[in-house]
Protein backbone atom coordinates (compact mmCIF):
# COMPACT_ATOMS: atom_id res chain seq x y z
CA UNK A 1 0.00 0.00 0.00
CA UNK A 2 2.12 2.84 -1.32
CA UNK A 3 1.59 6.58 -1.09
CA UNK A 4 0.28 8.36 -4.20
CA UNK A 5 0.51 12.05 -4.96
CA UNK A 6 -2.62 14.15 -5.29
CA UNK A 7 -1.69 14.94 -8.90
CA UNK A 8 -1.39 11.25 -9.78
CA UNK A 9 -4.78 10.46 -8.26
CA UNK A 10 -6.48 13.31 -10.14
CA UNK A 11 -4.84 12.22 -13.39
CA UNK A 12 -6.02 8.61 -13.00
CA UNK A 13 -9.59 9.67 -12.23
CA UNK A 14 -9.66 11.95 -15.27
CA UNK A 15 -8.39 9.14 -17.47
CA UNK A 16 -11.04 6.83 -15.98
CA UNK A 17 -13.80 9.32 -16.78
CA UNK A 18 -12.44 9.81 -20.31
CA UNK A 19 -12.22 6.08 -21.05
CA UNK A 20 -15.66 5.44 -19.55
CA UNK A 21 -17.15 8.15 -21.76
CA UNK A 22 -15.52 6.63 -24.85
CA UNK A 23 -16.76 3.18 -23.86
CA UNK A 24 -20.34 4.38 -23.41
CA UNK A 25 -20.29 5.93 -26.88
CA UNK A 26 -19.30 2.69 -28.62
CA UNK A 27 -21.61 0.58 -30.76
CA UNK A 28 -21.14 -3.19 -30.64
CA UNK A 29 -22.93 -4.08 -33.86
CA UNK A 30 -19.73 -5.48 -35.41
CA UNK A 31 -19.24 -8.03 -32.60
CA UNK A 32 -20.14 -11.67 -32.91
CA UNK A 33 -21.92 -13.50 -30.07
CA UNK A 34 -18.66 -14.86 -28.58
CA UNK A 35 -17.11 -11.40 -28.75
CA UNK A 36 -20.10 -9.82 -26.99
CA UNK A 37 -19.87 -12.42 -24.21
CA UNK A 38 -16.15 -11.78 -23.81
CA UNK A 39 -16.81 -8.03 -23.68
CA UNK A 40 -19.40 -8.51 -20.94
CA UNK A 41 -16.97 -10.69 -19.01
CA UNK A 42 -14.32 -7.97 -19.35
CA UNK A 43 -16.71 -5.27 -18.09
CA UNK A 44 -17.69 -7.46 -15.13
CA UNK A 45 -14.08 -7.92 -14.14
CA UNK A 46 -13.37 -4.19 -14.33
CA UNK A 47 -16.48 -3.37 -12.24
CA UNK A 48 -15.37 -5.88 -9.60
CA UNK A 49 -11.84 -4.45 -9.49
CA UNK A 50 -13.18 -0.95 -8.78
CA UNK A 51 -14.36 -2.19 -5.37
CA UNK A 52 -10.72 -2.21 -4.21
CA UNK A 53 -10.16 1.59 -4.34
CA UNK A 54 -13.69 2.05 -2.99
CA UNK A 55 -12.79 -0.02 0.09
CA UNK A 56 -9.64 2.03 0.61
CA UNK A 57 -11.50 5.35 0.40
CA UNK A 58 -14.24 4.18 2.77
CA UNK A 59 -11.75 2.90 5.36
CA UNK A 60 -9.75 6.13 5.23
CA UNK A 61 -12.93 8.16 5.74
CA UNK A 62 -13.83 5.96 8.69
CA UNK A 63 -10.39 6.42 10.23
CA UNK A 64 -9.83 10.13 9.58
CA UNK A 65 -13.11 11.98 9.02
CA UNK A 66 -15.09 13.42 11.93
CA UNK A 67 -18.87 13.43 12.20
CA UNK A 68 -18.81 17.19 11.71
CA UNK A 69 -16.95 16.83 8.41
CA UNK A 70 -19.23 14.05 7.22
CA UNK A 71 -22.44 15.62 8.48
CA UNK A 72 -23.30 12.51 10.50
CA UNK A 73 -22.20 8.90 10.62
CA UNK A 74 -20.11 7.43 7.81
CA UNK A 75 -23.01 5.28 6.65
CA UNK A 76 -25.39 8.23 6.48
CA UNK A 77 -22.80 10.35 4.69
CA UNK A 78 -22.19 7.65 2.05
CA UNK A 79 -25.92 7.11 1.54
CA UNK A 80 -26.54 10.82 0.98
CA UNK A 81 -23.45 11.55 -1.12
CA UNK A 82 -23.69 8.45 -3.35
CA UNK A 83 -27.51 8.47 -3.40
CA UNK A 84 -27.75 4.87 -2.22
CA UNK A 85 -29.85 3.33 0.55
CA UNK A 86 -28.51 3.37 4.09
CA UNK A 87 -28.62 -0.41 4.05
CA UNK A 88 -26.43 -0.45 0.95
CA UNK A 89 -24.09 2.12 2.51
CA UNK A 90 -23.84 -0.05 5.61
CA UNK A 91 -23.02 -3.08 3.49
CA UNK A 92 -20.21 -1.22 1.76
CA UNK A 93 -18.76 0.00 5.05
CA UNK A 94 -18.83 -3.52 6.49
CA UNK A 95 -17.27 -5.00 3.36
CA UNK A 96 -14.55 -2.37 3.37
CA UNK A 97 -13.66 -3.37 6.94
CA UNK A 98 -13.29 -7.01 5.85
CA UNK A 99 -11.75 -6.56 2.38
CA UNK A 100 -9.95 -3.22 2.45
CA UNK A 101 -6.35 -2.65 3.44
CA UNK A 102 -5.91 -1.39 6.98
CA UNK A 103 -3.31 0.30 9.12
CA UNK A 104 -2.16 -0.49 12.63
CA UNK A 105 -2.26 2.04 15.44
CA UNK A 106 1.31 2.95 14.55
CA UNK A 107 0.46 3.47 10.89
CA UNK A 108 1.91 0.24 9.53
CA UNK A 109 -0.03 -1.38 6.64
CA UNK A 110 -2.08 -4.48 7.48
CA UNK A 111 -3.51 -7.09 5.14
CA UNK A 112 -7.33 -7.25 4.75
CA UNK A 113 -9.12 -9.50 7.22
CA UNK A 114 -10.38 -11.62 4.32
CA UNK A 115 -7.16 -11.38 2.38
CA UNK A 116 -7.74 -14.19 -0.15
CA UNK A 117 -11.20 -12.84 -0.98
CA UNK A 118 -9.81 -9.32 -1.33
CA UNK A 119 -7.10 -10.56 -3.72
CA UNK A 120 -9.68 -12.27 -5.91
CA UNK A 121 -11.81 -9.17 -5.97
CA UNK A 122 -8.82 -7.00 -6.92
CA UNK A 123 -8.21 -9.32 -9.89
CA UNK A 124 -11.86 -9.02 -10.91
CA UNK A 125 -12.56 -12.72 -10.36
CA UNK A 126 -14.76 -12.41 -7.26
CA UNK A 127 -17.95 -10.36 -7.32
CA UNK A 128 -20.37 -8.91 -4.79
CA UNK A 129 -22.45 -12.10 -4.70
CA UNK A 130 -19.42 -14.21 -3.82
CA UNK A 131 -18.36 -11.73 -1.14
CA UNK A 132 -21.82 -11.90 0.44
CA UNK A 133 -21.64 -15.69 0.67
CA UNK A 134 -18.13 -15.68 2.19
CA UNK A 135 -18.92 -12.96 4.74
CA UNK A 136 -22.14 -14.75 5.72
CA UNK A 137 -20.16 -17.97 6.21
CA UNK A 138 -17.86 -16.31 8.74
CA UNK A 139 -20.74 -14.52 10.43
CA UNK A 140 -22.23 -17.93 11.27
CA UNK A 141 -18.97 -19.76 12.01
CA UNK A 142 -18.66 -20.45 15.77
CA UNK A 143 -16.06 -18.36 17.57
CA UNK A 144 -14.44 -21.54 18.89
CA UNK A 145 -12.98 -22.33 15.45
CA UNK A 146 -9.26 -21.49 15.58
CA UNK A 147 -7.51 -18.85 13.45
CA UNK A 148 -5.56 -21.32 11.30
CA UNK A 149 -8.78 -23.17 10.33
CA UNK A 150 -10.52 -19.88 9.59
CA UNK A 151 -7.73 -18.75 7.29
CA UNK A 152 -7.70 -22.10 5.49
CA UNK A 153 -11.49 -21.99 5.03
CA UNK A 154 -11.35 -18.44 3.68
CA UNK A 155 -8.62 -19.31 1.21
CA UNK A 156 -10.59 -22.35 0.05
CA UNK A 157 -13.82 -20.39 -0.39
CA UNK A 158 -12.02 -17.60 -2.24
CA UNK A 159 -10.46 -20.14 -4.58
CA UNK A 160 -13.82 -21.76 -5.29
CA UNK A 161 -15.38 -18.31 -5.84
CA UNK A 162 -13.09 -17.86 -8.84
CA UNK A 163 -14.80 -20.84 -10.47
CA UNK A 164 -18.32 -21.01 -9.05
CA UNK A 165 -21.41 -18.83 -9.31
CA UNK A 166 -22.53 -17.31 -5.96
CA UNK A 167 -25.39 -19.81 -5.62
CA UNK A 168 -22.99 -22.70 -6.25
CA UNK A 169 -20.52 -21.23 -3.77
CA UNK A 170 -23.30 -21.00 -1.16
CA UNK A 171 -23.97 -24.74 -1.47
CA UNK A 172 -20.27 -25.48 -1.12
CA UNK A 173 -20.03 -23.15 1.91
CA UNK A 174 -22.82 -25.11 3.63
CA UNK A 175 -20.81 -28.30 3.18
CA UNK A 176 -17.75 -26.66 4.70
CA UNK A 177 -19.85 -25.40 7.61
CA UNK A 178 -21.19 -28.91 8.19
CA UNK A 179 -17.61 -30.18 8.46
CA UNK A 180 -16.43 -27.43 10.81
CA UNK A 181 -19.58 -27.31 12.93
CA UNK A 182 -21.29 -30.72 12.58
CA UNK A 183 -23.50 -30.34 15.64
CA UNK A 184 -24.60 -26.82 14.80
CA UNK A 185 -24.74 -23.92 17.24
CA UNK A 186 -27.79 -24.05 19.47
CA UNK A 187 -26.79 -21.79 22.34
CA UNK A 188 -29.10 -19.13 23.79
CA UNK A 189 -26.68 -16.46 22.61
CA UNK A 190 -26.79 -17.73 19.03
CA UNK A 191 -30.59 -17.89 19.04
CA UNK A 192 -30.74 -14.37 20.42
CA UNK A 193 -28.38 -13.18 17.70
CA UNK A 194 -30.51 -14.64 14.91
CA UNK A 195 -33.91 -13.51 16.20
CA UNK A 196 -35.78 -10.88 14.22
CA UNK A 197 -38.99 -10.04 12.39
CA UNK A 198 -39.03 -7.84 9.29
CA UNK A 199 -42.14 -6.06 8.04
CA UNK A 200 -41.57 -5.54 4.33
CA UNK A 201 -42.50 -2.51 2.25
CA UNK A 202 -46.07 -2.15 1.04
CA UNK A 203 -46.66 -3.55 -2.43
CA UNK A 204 -48.70 -1.68 -5.04
CA UNK A 205 -51.81 -3.54 -3.87
CA UNK A 206 -51.24 -2.43 -0.27
CA UNK A 207 -50.19 -5.85 0.99
CA UNK A 208 -46.91 -6.39 2.92
CA UNK A 209 -44.72 -9.42 3.52
CA UNK A 210 -43.51 -10.51 6.95
CA UNK A 211 -40.35 -12.57 7.33
CA UNK A 212 -37.89 -13.51 10.05
CA UNK A 213 -36.84 -15.98 12.72
CA UNK A 214 -38.55 -16.25 16.11
CA UNK A 215 -37.17 -17.65 19.34
CA UNK A 216 -38.76 -20.70 20.98
CA UNK A 217 -40.29 -18.35 23.58
CA UNK A 218 -42.06 -16.21 20.97
CA UNK A 219 -43.15 -19.29 19.02
CA UNK A 220 -44.73 -20.72 22.17
CA UNK A 221 -46.59 -17.44 22.77
CA UNK A 222 -47.78 -17.32 19.15
CA UNK A 223 -48.98 -20.92 19.31
CA UNK A 224 -51.02 -20.24 22.46
CA UNK A 225 -52.54 -17.07 20.96
CA UNK A 226 -53.45 -18.65 17.63
CA UNK A 227 -54.83 -21.80 19.24
CA UNK A 228 -57.80 -19.66 20.27
CA UNK A 229 -57.89 -16.70 17.89
CA UNK A 230 -57.05 -18.67 14.73
CA UNK A 231 -59.32 -21.63 15.43
CA UNK A 232 -61.96 -22.46 12.76
CA UNK A 233 -64.85 -20.03 13.12
CA UNK A 234 -62.98 -17.56 15.34
CA UNK A 235 -62.34 -13.91 14.41
CA UNK A 236 -63.90 -14.36 10.97
CA UNK A 237 -64.19 -10.92 9.31
CA UNK A 238 -66.92 -12.29 7.01
CA UNK A 239 -69.24 -12.77 10.02
CA UNK A 240 -71.52 -9.87 10.89
CA UNK A 241 -70.33 -10.22 14.50
CA UNK A 242 -66.99 -12.08 14.57
CA UNK A 243 -66.57 -14.55 17.43
CA UNK A 244 -63.64 -13.43 19.60
CA UNK A 245 -64.24 -14.03 23.30
CA UNK A 246 -66.40 -17.15 23.18
CA UNK A 247 -65.74 -20.49 21.53
CA UNK A 248 -67.17 -20.64 17.98
CA UNK A 249 -70.31 -22.73 17.61
CA UNK A 250 -70.80 -25.37 14.92
CA UNK A 251 -72.53 -22.91 12.60
CA UNK A 252 -69.60 -20.46 12.77
CA UNK A 253 -67.15 -23.29 12.07
CA UNK A 254 -69.21 -24.50 9.12
CA UNK A 255 -69.33 -21.00 7.56
CA UNK A 256 -65.57 -20.55 7.85
CA UNK A 257 -63.97 -21.10 4.42
CA UNK A 258 -60.61 -19.52 5.30
CA UNK A 259 -57.28 -21.30 5.01
CA UNK A 260 -55.12 -21.80 8.10
CA UNK A 261 -52.83 -18.98 6.93
CA UNK A 262 -55.80 -16.63 6.59
CA UNK A 263 -57.06 -17.60 10.05
CA UNK A 264 -53.59 -16.92 11.45
CA UNK A 265 -53.66 -13.44 9.90
CA UNK A 266 -57.11 -12.63 11.28
CA UNK A 267 -56.18 -14.03 14.69
CA UNK A 268 -53.11 -11.81 14.89
CA UNK A 269 -55.21 -8.78 13.98
CA UNK A 270 -57.83 -9.60 16.61
CA UNK A 271 -55.13 -10.05 19.26
CA UNK A 272 -53.56 -6.68 18.47
CA UNK A 273 -56.96 -4.98 18.52
CA UNK A 274 -57.56 -6.40 21.98
CA UNK A 275 -54.14 -5.18 23.11
CA UNK A 276 -54.86 -1.66 21.83
CA UNK A 277 -58.28 -1.68 23.50
CA UNK A 278 -56.78 -2.73 26.83
CA UNK A 279 -54.96 0.60 27.14
CA UNK A 280 -51.97 -1.16 28.71
CA UNK A 281 -49.40 -0.29 26.04
CA UNK A 282 -48.59 3.03 27.69
CA UNK A 283 -47.52 6.03 25.63
CA UNK A 284 -45.30 6.67 22.64
CA UNK A 285 -44.03 10.20 21.96
CA UNK A 286 -46.55 11.60 24.44
CA UNK A 287 -49.61 9.88 22.91
CA UNK A 288 -51.44 6.71 23.96
CA UNK A 289 -50.27 3.86 21.74
CA UNK A 290 -52.88 3.76 18.98
CA UNK A 291 -53.26 3.89 15.23
CA UNK A 292 -53.18 7.49 14.02
CA UNK A 293 -54.64 7.99 10.55
CA UNK A 294 -54.84 11.12 8.42
CA UNK A 295 -57.08 11.68 5.43
CA UNK A 296 -58.93 14.50 3.71
CA UNK A 297 -62.54 15.37 4.43
CA UNK A 298 -63.24 15.02 0.72
CA UNK A 299 -62.09 11.38 0.73
CA UNK A 300 -64.06 10.62 3.88
CA UNK A 301 -67.24 12.03 2.37
CA UNK A 302 -66.68 10.10 -0.85
CA UNK A 303 -65.73 6.91 1.04
CA UNK A 304 -62.99 6.38 -1.54
CA UNK A 305 -59.24 6.68 -1.77
CA UNK A 306 -56.55 5.92 0.82
CA UNK A 307 -55.61 7.31 4.21
CA UNK A 308 -52.10 7.42 5.67
CA UNK A 309 -51.08 6.13 9.09
CA UNK A 310 -48.38 7.78 11.17
CA UNK A 311 -46.27 4.72 10.38
CA UNK A 312 -46.40 5.46 6.66
CA UNK A 313 -48.94 2.78 5.73
CA UNK A 314 -51.62 3.47 3.11
CA UNK A 315 -55.03 2.22 4.26
CA UNK A 316 -58.23 2.07 2.17
CA UNK A 317 -60.83 4.61 3.29
CA UNK A 318 -63.32 1.76 3.72
CA UNK A 319 -61.10 0.37 6.50
CA UNK A 320 -60.83 3.80 8.14
CA UNK A 321 -64.61 4.19 8.19
CA UNK A 322 -64.96 0.72 9.71
CA UNK A 323 -62.35 1.58 12.36
CA UNK A 324 -64.24 4.78 13.22
CA UNK A 325 -66.97 2.74 14.85
CA UNK A 326 -64.68 2.03 17.81
CA UNK A 327 -62.05 4.78 17.70
CA UNK A 328 -61.34 8.12 19.33
CA UNK A 329 -61.54 11.03 16.89
CA UNK A 330 -59.38 14.10 16.34
CA UNK A 331 -59.87 16.89 13.83
CA UNK A 332 -57.02 19.12 12.70
CA UNK A 333 -57.79 22.11 10.47
CA UNK A 334 -55.16 23.51 8.12
CA UNK A 335 -54.96 26.71 6.12
CA UNK A 336 -52.35 26.78 3.34
CA UNK A 337 -50.35 24.13 5.12
CA UNK A 338 -50.37 25.92 8.50
CA UNK A 339 -52.21 24.51 11.50
CA UNK A 340 -54.40 26.94 13.39
CA UNK A 341 -54.08 28.04 17.04
CA UNK A 342 -52.06 25.33 18.74
CA UNK A 343 -49.29 26.77 20.89
CA UNK A 344 -48.01 26.89 24.45
CA UNK A 345 -44.91 27.85 26.42
CA UNK A 346 -43.68 24.39 27.44
CA UNK A 347 -40.75 22.91 25.56
CA UNK A 348 -42.44 19.54 24.93
CA UNK A 349 -45.20 19.50 22.34
CA UNK A 350 -48.68 18.74 23.61
CA UNK A 351 -50.54 15.60 22.47
CA UNK A 352 -52.80 17.76 20.30
CA UNK A 353 -49.77 19.32 18.62
CA UNK A 354 -48.30 15.90 17.93
CA UNK A 355 -51.57 14.82 16.30
CA UNK A 356 -51.42 17.93 14.08
CA UNK A 357 -47.81 17.25 13.11
CA UNK A 358 -48.63 13.62 12.34
CA UNK A 359 -51.36 14.84 10.01
CA UNK A 360 -49.44 17.71 8.43
CA UNK A 361 -45.86 16.46 8.05
CA UNK A 362 -46.55 12.69 8.05
CA UNK A 363 -42.89 11.97 8.82
CA UNK A 364 -39.38 13.41 9.05
CA UNK A 365 -39.13 16.60 7.01
CA UNK A 366 -35.40 16.41 6.21
CA UNK A 367 -34.97 15.93 2.45
CA UNK A 368 -34.60 12.29 1.48
CA UNK A 369 -35.64 10.83 4.84
CA UNK A 370 -38.45 8.25 4.79
CA UNK A 371 -38.90 7.89 8.56
CA UNK A 372 -42.66 7.94 9.30
CA UNK A 373 -44.32 10.01 12.00
CA UNK A 374 -44.27 7.20 14.58
CA UNK A 375 -40.46 7.18 14.34
CA UNK A 376 -40.03 10.96 14.40
CA UNK A 377 -39.56 13.53 17.15
CA UNK A 378 -40.90 17.06 17.45
CA UNK A 379 -38.30 19.56 16.23
CA UNK A 380 -38.34 23.31 16.99
CA UNK A 381 -37.75 24.95 13.60
CA UNK A 382 -36.09 28.10 14.93
CA UNK A 383 -34.79 26.35 18.02
CA UNK A 384 -36.22 26.30 21.55
CA UNK A 385 -33.43 28.53 22.83
CA UNK A 386 -34.39 31.26 20.36
CA UNK A 387 -38.16 31.35 20.99
CA UNK A 388 -38.79 29.70 24.39
CA UNK A 389 -42.19 28.76 22.95
CA UNK A 390 -43.73 25.68 21.39
CA UNK A 391 -46.05 27.06 18.71
CA UNK A 392 -47.45 24.68 16.12
CA UNK A 393 -46.27 26.90 13.24
CA UNK A 394 -42.71 26.66 14.58
CA UNK A 395 -42.74 22.87 14.99
CA UNK A 396 -41.98 20.07 12.55
CA UNK A 397 -41.14 16.37 12.60
CA UNK A 398 -37.60 14.98 12.44
CA UNK A 399 -36.31 11.49 13.10
CA UNK A 400 -33.79 11.06 15.93
CA UNK A 401 -30.58 11.29 13.85
CA UNK A 402 -31.86 14.26 11.82
CA UNK A 403 -33.15 16.04 14.91
CA UNK A 404 -29.59 16.06 16.23
CA UNK A 405 -28.21 17.68 13.07
CA UNK A 406 -28.74 21.06 14.69
CA UNK A 407 -25.73 20.22 16.86
CA UNK A 408 -23.67 19.81 13.67
CA UNK A 409 -24.44 23.14 12.06
CA UNK A 410 -27.72 22.45 10.28
CA UNK A 411 -30.55 25.00 10.50
CA UNK A 412 -34.24 24.85 9.63
CA UNK A 413 -36.74 27.46 8.52
CA UNK A 414 -40.29 27.67 7.18
CA UNK A 415 -40.79 28.84 3.60
CA UNK A 416 -43.73 30.79 2.16
CA UNK A 417 -45.64 27.55 1.47
CA UNK A 418 -45.44 26.44 5.08
CA UNK A 419 -42.83 23.76 4.31
CA UNK A 420 -39.80 23.08 6.47
CA UNK A 421 -36.48 23.79 4.74
CA UNK A 422 -33.24 22.19 5.92
CA UNK A 423 -30.08 24.23 5.37
CA UNK A 424 -26.76 22.33 5.63
CA UNK A 425 -23.58 23.95 6.90
CA UNK A 426 -21.53 25.49 4.04
CA UNK A 427 -18.98 22.67 3.81
CA UNK A 428 -21.77 20.11 3.26
CA UNK A 429 -23.89 22.20 0.89
CA UNK A 430 -23.91 20.63 -2.58
CA UNK A 431 -27.09 22.34 -3.70
CA UNK A 432 -29.19 19.44 -2.43
CA UNK A 433 -32.99 19.78 -2.02
CA UNK A 434 -34.16 21.87 0.93
CA UNK A 435 -37.59 20.27 1.44
CA UNK A 436 -38.77 16.67 1.66
CA UNK A 437 -41.43 15.51 -0.81
CA UNK A 438 -41.28 11.84 0.17
CA UNK A 439 -44.32 11.96 2.46
CA UNK A 440 -46.37 14.16 0.11
CA UNK A 441 -46.28 12.56 -3.36
CA UNK A 442 -49.66 14.08 -4.17
CA UNK A 443 -48.03 17.52 -4.33
CA UNK A 444 -46.08 16.36 -7.37
CA UNK A 445 -49.33 15.41 -9.14
CA UNK A 446 -51.39 18.53 -8.46
CA UNK A 447 -50.86 22.23 -8.98
CA UNK A 448 -50.55 24.44 -5.92
CA UNK A 449 -54.03 25.88 -6.57
CA UNK A 450 -55.77 22.51 -6.83
CA UNK A 451 -55.70 21.63 -3.13
CA UNK A 452 -58.58 23.83 -1.97
CA UNK A 453 -60.80 20.97 -0.85
CA UNK A 454 -58.32 18.27 0.05
CA UNK A 455 -55.22 19.75 1.60
CA UNK A 456 -56.46 22.71 3.62
CA UNK A 457 -58.73 20.58 5.75
CA UNK A 458 -57.39 17.32 7.07
CA UNK A 459 -58.90 14.87 9.54
CA UNK A 460 -56.85 12.70 11.85
CA UNK A 461 -58.46 9.87 13.72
Amino acid sequence: MGTSSREEIVEVFRALDHDAERLCALSFDVFTTPERLRALEHLERVARRLRTPEHALINELGARASKEELGGTLRSALADRLRITRAEAGRRVDEAEDLGERRSLTGEPLAPQLSATAAGQREGLIGDGHVKVIRSFFAHLPTEVDLFTRQAAEADLAEKAREYRPDELAKYARRIMACLDPDGEFSDAERARQRGITLGEQQFDGMSRISGLVTPELRAAIEACLAKLAAPGACNPEDETPVVDEAPDEDAVRRDRRSQAQRNHDGFLAGLRGLFASGRLGQHNGLPVSIVVTTTLKELEAAAGKALTAGGTLVPISDVIRWAGHAHHYLAIFDNGKALALHHTKRLASPAQRIVLYARDRGCTKPGCDAPAYHSQVHHIRGWAATRRTDIDDLTLACGPDNRLAEQGWTTRTNARGETEWIPPPHLDRGQPRTNTFHHPEKLLHHEDDDEDGERERAAS
